[in-house]
């Protein structure tokens, strides 16, 4: 039965953030096919930024109305309306509207907004359910959290790109159709880029995101069903004992107690205080201008990576060809859960540390970012080397700073329940404005230009 539990809470954590982290996988196939092009990751900031009304909205509701909103409820909205969200998305996200005398993919934005708007939600209504389970079950909630990313950026690498082909099209002058043939008809040639098919469709990756949304609302109607004496044995249970796996020949000093999966026959009995006692440091005192530091931290990272960087990943990677920026979007993806994995077992609370962990990071967003501007035309762009180079600097981009953002919210977690939200306030802040700033440097000033692989002549 506990394992059983253990599934369920994973699968339902998984639910929180597929959606959004499955667009952003899947982008380097959208930008091909809907008319923003490359100015579409600039979209979904803002619009992502937007959706936290949500969460804002359901805050409010339990300040001032504690008892009338029911999590359960809302949960089973969230991942009711986020399954149908992506089944319409496979069927709908090529729909598009004139808006403004502009062509627009409104089905798209649209659907993704009120899919933003159900994940952003997410993360004030799955957590306060689960903490009403057994604490060792929010460890096993919060790895399917990280799969949310992982598992997208691992389809879609299985998914793969399609590639780019060049291909003469002759432009006729009598009635400006284009037709591809190179005959020796009146006309002038021109070059078009032709994307080949991957490996499998942008329909069926949503359907498999649908399928995701689905398996995480099966696992909350299990988990809404779990026997209360089976919660009360459970809870007895773990404030008596805790799993201890001997002679293993590993260092388990860094693990949390909470995560270890349960034995049914061979357990060690210790008391689970005093080992969460020997096992996290001693709270270390901070100052007032280090809490200061930290919370600029948060902003700032999360500035970058939530609104910043994100909005020009398509100029800092397509040049080098579809693939780059396919493994960039779903490398970088997964780079996210691996370093909260990391932070699990290898935290480090040095302030000095995360200070060059920050400083490291935003080196790498930098060279992203030149690149970005030196669009159309970075550098190395012909070569192997230029299209690992930015690969590699998006990877370590995403890591570092997700490793950062993981241990300055646990330092805030251990100072205060205040400390915590005013860290979620400067999460939020540090995104809005990224995403803002960003958004009329690329759709109003055009300071990032657009190419073609097939046309653009970066020889000059």
């Amino acid at each position: 039965m506990s394992l059983l539990v253990h599934l369920l809470a994973c699968a339902f954590g998984t639910g929180s953030w597929v959606a959004i982290n499955g667009l952003w996988v899947e982008l380097p196939l959208i930008v091909n096919e809907l008319p923003e092009g490359w100015y579409l990751p600039s979209y979904l900031t803002v619009i992502i930024q937007l959706a936290n009304v949500g969460p804002l909205l359901v805050t409010l509701m339990y300040k001032f109305c504690p008892g009338r909103l029911k999590a359960v409820v809302v949960i089973y909205m969230i991942l009711s309306i986020g399954t149908v969200s992506c089944f319409l998305l496979a069927f709908f996200w090529k729909e598009t509207t004139v808006v403004a005398g502009e062509l627009h993919s409104t089905a798209f934005l649209i659907i993704t907004f009120f899919l933003s708007l159900l994940d952003c939600t997410s993360s004030v209504t799955f957590l306060p359910f689960m903490m009403q389970l057994p604490a060792q079950y929010l460890t096993t909630y919060f790895i399917g959290e990280g799969l949310s990313g992982f598992i997208p950026g691992l389809v879609a690498l299985g998914q793969g790109v399609g590639m780019i082909k060049c291909v003469n099209v002759t432009q006729r002058w009598d009635n400006m159709t284009e037709t591809n043939t190179t005959s020796s008809q009146t006309g002038r040639y021109t070059t078009e880029s032709q994307y080949q098919p991957a490996n499998f469709s942008t329909e069926i990756f949503f359907f498999f995101l649908a399928g995701m949304m689905g398996l995480s609302l099966v696992a909350f109607v299990f988990l809404t069903r779990i026997p209360r004496n089976f919660e009360r044995s459970c809870e007895n249970l773990v404030a008596d004992q805790v799993v201890f796996t001997a002679s293993s020949g590993l260092d388990n000093s860094g693990k949390d107690p909470a995560g270890e999966t349960e034995s049914n026959e061979l357990t060690i009995s210790v008391n689970l205080q005093k080992q969460e006692a020997s096992t996290l440091p001693s709270k270390a005192k901070y100052s007032g201008k280090q809490f200061a530091f930290m919370y600029f931290l948060v902003a700032w990272v999360n500035s970058l990576t939530n609104g910043v960087l994100p909005s020009v990943q398509t100029y800092s990677c397509m040049p080098y060809g579809n693939t780059v920026y396919h493994l960039s979007a779903a490398l970088g993806s997964m780079a996210n859960p691996v370093a909260c994995i990391i932070a699990m077992f290898f935290p480090n609370r040095s302030l000095l540390l995360l200070g060059g962990l920050s400083l490291a990071g935003t080196g790498f967003g930098a060279y992203n970012m030149a690149m970005a501007a030196m669009s159309p035309c970075p550098l190395l762009q012909n070569s192997l080397g230029g299209g690992v180079l930015i690969v590699l600097s998006w990877i370590f981009f995403v890591g570092t700073l997700s490793y950062v953002k993981v241990m300055v919210g646990l330092i805030l977690r251990d100072k205060s329940h205040s400390a915590l939200v005013w860290c979620g306030v400067a999460v939020q802040m540090g995104s809005m404005v990224g995403a803002l700033a960003m958004f009329p440097l690329i759709n109003v000033y055009y300071l990032f230009k657009s190419g073609d692989s097939c046309n653009t002549n970066c020889s000059v």
